[in-house]
């Protein structure tokens, strides 16, 4: 009789701002720092922020930043009616410019610092890549205590949607191998054309966009690292979500790539069972996804076999 661990169920899923884990800080060795200024009016107002992207990229080709009326008028006052997902580090809303064009606008919380410290790792690493399977930031906007991201529209929601949500159409083998060749090029790109290299740090199906051709694009970079070539590993505080972690960053805070290779490994076992990585309402000891994939590998073998999800 096979013995199986408990696994503790955590939360998935939402359009773009699900709530990640955190374990108690630990030394950023190896890191490149946000080089990121504000300086204060004497009244003490941060208005007179001010941000310029050590290298130019994704924000280059486009306006980079936006006044907080702007963005008011662009979501309708932040209306209900315009709100696309929200979690742990803020709201999401969709948003229109004057020019018609469609755009994601990001506000997040700041009163806890975990949202300061993403908005900075956004703006400052979104603003070095530009690539088709990554979502585009158009721009920024800090206003008083007021933090937003301006991100191009990805407008056929989540790949976690596609697989888990309500009254989503099934997707074909075709389709889920395009989404999943798509992620894996963006992923590469950050692993193998950026110098620094980017890590991700949170890959999970609600973090792979998808647009009208399900076209698939990585999202959501606040809680991304650059790392300097020179090193073989950073050393960070463990951040990310539940069933998608590599046990030996979770166990030690040592982050590499292929901290993010086991998260996508963990969405394509998503694409090819249909499963959530965690999910409460599988038997007790069958609750973690790649723990049931482990025991169940002969059942993984007939589905690809078959070549149907």
């Amino acid at each position: 009789m096979r013995k199986r661990k408990k696994k503790i169920a955590g939360l998935n899923g939402g359009y773009v701002m699900p709530t990640s884990f955190a374990s108690s800080p630990k030394s950023d060795s190896g890191l490149l720092k946000v080089q990121i200024s504000a300086p204060l009016n004497g009244s003490g107002s941060a208005n007179a922020f001010v941000y310029s992207p050590t290298e130019p990229g994704g924000l280059g080709h486009s306006r980079s930043w936006f006044t907080y009326e702007e963005l008011v008028e662009a979501t309708n006052g932040f209306s209900v009616q315009n709100l696309l997902g929200e979690g742990g580090f803020g709201c999401v809303y969709k948003g229109y410019l004057p020019d018609g064009r469609e755009i994601a606008v990001k506000q997040l919380k700041i009163g806890g610092g975990q949202g300061e410290r993403e908005f900075k790792a956004e703006v400052e690493i979104i603003s070095r890549i530009h690539h088709r399977h990554l979502v585009s930031l158009v721009g920024y906007c800090i206003s008083q205590n007021q933090r937003l991201l301006v991100y191009d529209y990805v407008s056929n929601n989540n790949l976690c949607f596609h697989l888990h949500g309500e009254g989503r159409s099934v997707l074909d083998w075709a389709t889920r191998v395009k989404v999943a060749a798509g992620a894996a090029r963006g992923l590469a790109y950050l692993h193998e054309d950026c110098h620094p290299r980017i890590i991700h740090r949170d890959i999970k199906s609600s973090n792979i966009l998808l647009d009208n051709n399900l076209e698939a694009r990585v999202s959501d970079f606040g809680l991304a690292k650059l790392a300097l070539d020179t090193n073989s590993h950073v050393t960070t505080r463990v951040m990310g979500t539940f069933g998608y972690m590599a046990p030996e960053y979770a166990s030690s805070g040592k982050l590499t790539e292929k901290s993010d290779v086991f998260s996508f490994g963990v969405v394509l076992l998503e694409l090819i069972t249909g499963r959530k990585p965690v999910d409460a309402s599988q038997p007790l000891g069958d609750e973690s996804l790649v723990e049931w994939v482990s025991y169940e590998s002969d059942l993984l073998t007939v589905l690809l076999l078959l070549n149907q999800p």
